[in-house]
C-alpha cells in the first residue's frame, strides 16, 4: 500500500523560503491568458510542437484556452505529457517550444507557451478535478519501476492507462526525483511537484519509499513482476579531490537545493563559492544570493562561451548579483575546523584545447561555504557485474524508440540513459518506455 499521503503532510515548504523564492515567471490571469492565446497563429506545421520532446499539441491547447475550454486544454497537455504542470515551470522553453515559435522570425515576441501551459494546468487544479482519464481494465500484469523521478512517473502513467499495474520503488522519502529535490524553488516549488504526483496516485500508481535497491532486491523484483523499468537517474556529484575537501562548509549543489527546498537550510554564510558552470550550478548560486549571502562567486575552468548553462540562465544569475571567475581551478581548501578560504590557480588553453596551470598565478579567495556542481557520477552499480543490461561508460544502453535494454524484460529512461538532460526529456523517455513495455507484454502474452 502506498504511504504517499503521510509524506504530503510532512512536505510543506517553509513560509520564509517561499517568500524568498517567488516565481521568476508569475502566473497569467484569465484575461492575460486570453489575450496571449489570441496572439497564437495556430500554425499547421507547428514548429513548437516539434520542438517539444513530448510533442504536446501546442496550437491545440492554446486554441482551447482562447475559446474558454480550459478542461480540454489541460487534457490536450496531459495526453502528451503527464507532468505538464511541472514542465510548464521547469522547461527551458526559451530553447524549446518558445525558441521555435515562428514569431521569432518576424521580430516579434514569441508566444508565452510555458505560462499558458501553466495557466491551463492550474485551472484544472483549481477546479478540483483529477486527471481527465481513468486507468484501463486490469490486465493482471505488473511492472516494477526503480526510482520515482520524471521518467518513472511518466512510464507509470502510460502503463496505468493500459491497465498494467505500476509499482514504484524509491530510496528517498519523497517521490518526484529532481522535480522534488533538485529543481530551484523559484522555478518549481516542492508543493507543486507533490501535488502533481498526487494525481498519479489517484490513477492507481503504487509508491514505496525509503527502499534502496541492490542486486538481490532487483532480482526479487524481476521474478515478481512482468517487466522492470530503470529510472534511477544519476549518482553523487563529483568531488574535487583536493586537500581540505573534508572540512565543514563543503557541500554539493543537489544536497544544497534539496536542503533549502525542504526548509532544512534557511540561511547561508556571507561568502559562497560555487564550483561549476552548468544549470544546476546557476540554481545553487542564485539560491545562495536569495538566502542572504553577500558575495557569491561561480568558478569555472573555462570561459563564458564554454559554460554548459543556458545563456538566459547566465544572464539571470548576473542580474541576481552572482559574480563569475573564469579560467580558474581550485587547488586547495583551507580552514581550521570549517572552510575559511579556497586556493585557486589560473588556467590557460593550449593549441589542442587542453588546459594548463599558469605558473605563479595562484591566489586565495576567502569563502565560508563551497558548493560543488561539477557533474554527477553514474548510478548503475546496483546492477552488479551481471549481464542483465548493457552499459556504456556507466550509462544504460536502450533502444530509443521503445526504451528496451539488451535484456528484453528490462526497460530504462531518463538521466541514467542520456547522462543528464532536461525534465521534459526524461518524461519523453518514460512515455516511450511505457508504450514499449505495454507492446512487449502484449506480444509476450498473445
Amino acid at each position: 500500500m502506498s504511504d504517499l499521503p503521510t509524506f504530503f503532510e510532512r512536505a510543506a515548504t517553509s513560509p520564509g523560503i517561499a517568500a524568498r523564492f517567488a516565481d521568476i515567471h508569475p502566473p497569467l490571469g484569465p484575461q492575460a491568458a486570453k489575450v496571449e492565446a489570441d496572439r497564437c497563429l495556430y500554425c499547421f506545421d507547428a514548429p513548437c510542437t516539434i520542438a517539444c520532446p513530448t510533442h504536446i499539441d501546442v496550437p491545440g491547447f492554446i486554441k482551447k484556452i482562447a475559446s474558454g475550454n480550459l478542461t480540454g486544454s489541460a487534457r490536450t497537455i496531459l495526453d502528451a505529457n503527464i507532468l505538464g504542470a511541472s514542465c510548464a515551470r521547469a522547461c527551458p522553453v526559451e530553447v524549446l517550444c518558445e525558441g521555435a515559435c515562428v514569431l521569432n522570425h518576424h521580430t516579434r515576441k514569441p508566444i508565452q507557451i510555458g505560462r499558458l501551459q501553466r495557466f491551463a494546468m492550474e485551472s484544472l487544479h483549481a477546479s478540483g478535478a483529477g486527471l481527465p482519464f481513468a486507468p484501463a481494465a486490469d490486465t493482471g500484469r505488473s511492472v516494477a519501476l526503480i526510482g520515482a523521478g520524471p521518467a518513472s512517473l511518466s512510464c507509470a502513467a502510460e502503463l496505468r492507462r493500459r491497465g498494467i499495474r505500476a509499482v514504484l520503488y524509491d530510496a528517498r522519502p519523497l517521490p518526484g526525483g529532481l522535480n522534488t529535490y533538485g529543481v530551484a524553488e523559484y522555478k518549481l516549488p516542492l508543493s507543486e511537484s507533490l501535488r502533481e504526483i498526487d494525481m498519479l496516485a489517484e490513477l492507481g500508481v503504487d509508491f514505496h519509499f525509503n527502499m534502496p535497491i541492490d542486486a538481490q532486491t532487483l532480482a526479487d523484483l524481476e521474478r515478481s513482476h512482468d517487466a522492470v523499468f530503470l529510472g534511477v537517474g544519476l549518482g553523487a556529484i563529483h568531488r574535487l579531490g583536493i586537500a581540505g575537501e573534508h572540512l565543514a562548509g563543503v557541500t554539493n549543489a543537489l544536497d544544497f537545493i534539496a536542503g533549502y527546498k525542504s526548509g532544512a537550510i534557511d540561511s547561508v554564510p556571507p561568502r559562497v563559492a560555487v564550483v561549476g558552470a552548468g544549470n544546476t550550478a546557476i540554481d545553487a548560486a542564485i539560491a545562495a544570493v536569495r538566502l542572504g549571502a553577500l558575495d557569491v562567486y561561480m568558478l569555472y575552468r573555462r570561459g563564458a562561451e564554454q559554460m554548459s548553462a543556458f545563456s538566459f540562465e547566465y544572464e539571470h544569475a548576473r542580474q541576481e548579483g552572482v559574480k563569475f571567475l573564469w579560467h580558474v581551478q581550485p587547488t586547495g581548501i583551507h580552514g581550521a575546523d570549517a572552510v575559511e578560504a579556497l586556493t585557486l590557480v589560473k588556467l590557460a588553453a593550449t593549441e589542442d584545447d587542453s588546459l594548463i596551470q599558469q605558473a605563479g598565478s595562484e591566489f586565495t579567495l576567502p569563502v565560508d561555504l563551497i558548493i560543488l556542481a561539477i557533474g554527477q557520477s553514474t548510478h548503475t552499480s546496483f546492477l552488479g557485474d551481471s549481464e542483465k543490461v548493457r552499459l556504456e561508460r556507466g550509462r544504460i544502453l536502450i533502444d530509443r524508440a521503445t526504451g528496451q535494454t539488451s535484456h528484453p524484460k528490462f526497460f530504462a529512461g531518463g538521466d541514467c540513459t542520456n547522462g543528464g538532460r532536461e525534465v521534459v526529456d526524461a518524461v519523453a523517455d518514460g512515455k516511450r518506455a511505457g508504450i514499449g513495455i505495454a507492446g512487449w507484454l502484449e506480444g509476450q502474452h498473445a
